[in-house]
């Protein structure tokens, strides 16, 4: 396939999957591979710098094709428009990317920053961006130590540096966030300060309660790490079309669950649809509900899935 059929095919939503035009991307040989990446690099930029006329358009889809294979490209030409993706105003990010921030941004990063933190600790620490993008680059950061490009022992450190400072002392999901990863990687040279933010009420125990933490202790570090290795939503991008061809969106209206089970359908169109970037003719994320035990509830209640609709 051409690339730019490939391409084509990742401009708008049309109800299906563009599995065939993926799969050429994926299976591409080196010269068409850098034509693809040059031009899905380019999506990314222009998506961050013309944010507002993209999130009116309700059939926008190509920043999303170009998350999931740079990310499986692992293409690291792609972590500042990533970071920069993160960074974007609450509303804009939700408008452009929805439960993609919560399902995939974390992996996204972890899979294009080629070991570099820099950029994920620009947008845990940055207390203007929005609180679940924090929370992703959070996770991106157990990723990594799951698939051993960095060690426990750095990111518990930097994890320190977060509770003594570094996260301004308010409550917010990025508490929350910081606490389940802190458990995650087993809290022991962190219980201290866990708890400390428990008593400041920094953090929301409808997410993450003082007896999680010391369930978690209990465990042992290497059972922890053990617990940790075996969950899925901890890996990095690897097959776009299973990852992302499974959204809800893509399903057929018969196979798809209860209207009141899931989010919100596509946005319609605002206005006129916005221009494109150059070889391409980008949509709203209605991913179907689906969450491990310590992410946030796809319902929208804020609380972990297992203290929510798990039950």
């Amino acid at each position: 396939m051409e690339s730019s059929e490939i391409l084509r095919q990742f401009e708008r939503h049309t109800g299906k999957f563009a599995r065939a035009a993926v799969e050429a991307a994926l299976e591409a040989d080196a010269t068409q591979r850098e034509e693809i990446t040059r031009a899905l690099l380019g999506v990314l930029e222009e998506t961050v710098d013309r944010a507002d006329e993209f999130a009116d358009d309700g059939e926008y889809m190509a920043h999303l094709y170009a998350m999931y294979l740079l990310a499986q490209f692992r293409e690291t030409r792609a972590y500042p428009f990533v970071v920069r993706v993160a960074l974007l105003p609450t509303e804009r990010l939700d408008d452009l990317y929805g439960d993609f921030v919560t399902d995939a941004l974390g992996r996204v990063l972890a899979s294009v920053c080629g070991g570099h933190l820099g950029g994920i600790k620009s947008i845990i620490e940055n207390e203007k961006a929005d609180e679940w993008a924090r929370g992703a680059a959070l996770d991106a950061l157990v990723i990594l130590v799951v698939v051993g490009e960095k060690s426990r022992e750095e990111i518990v450190g930097y994890f320190e540096s977060l509770f003594h400072g570094k996260l301004e002392r308010r409550p917010s999901n990025v508490w929350n966030e910081l606490a389940n990863s802190s458990c995650d990687l087993w809290p022991g040279e962190l219980i201290a300060e866990i708890e400390l933010a428990f008593t400041d009420g920094l953090i929301d125990e409808c997410c993450i309660a003082i007896e999680d933490v010391r369930h978690d202790l209990a465990k042992g570090k290497d059972e922890a790490l053990a617990s940790l290795a075996r969950k899925p939503h901890y890996r990095l991008v690897e097959d776009t079309v299973r990852e992302f061809g499974r959204w809800h969106c893509f399903q057929p209206l018969k196979a798809r669950p209860d209207r009141l089970t899931t989010h919100a359908p596509l946005k319609p169109t605002v206005g006129p649809p916005a221009k494109l970037p150059a070889g391409f003719t980008s949509v709203w994320n209605t991913a179907a509900p689906k969450a491990g035990r310590n992410e946030p509830c796809p319902c929208g209640s804020g609380k972990k899935y297992k203290k929510c609709c798990l039950q």
